[in-house]
């Protein structure tokens, strides 16, 4: 976990905290976590995750483009 003034922060986050950090549907999320080139998914068992971290540097990537 990564603590951020006095708050802690998840390092990976579920498809429905996904979807509310990106203001997407379940749909686009679980689509986009499956697709190996986005770089942020990870597989848990059954379970798709997002690593916070690498989303966060792929957002920033987005926002330049």
């Amino acid at each position: 976990m990564i603590k951020n003034e006095n708050k802690t922060e998840k390092a990976l986050l579920n498809v429905d905290e996904v979807c509310k950090y990106l203001g997407i549907g379940e749909t686009t999320a679980r689509r986009m976590l499956r697709n190996p080139k986005c770089g942020f998914g990870l597989r848990i068992g059954n379970r798709l995750y997002a690593n916070r971290k690498k989303l966060n540097n792929w957002l920033d990537i987005q926002c330049e483009k």
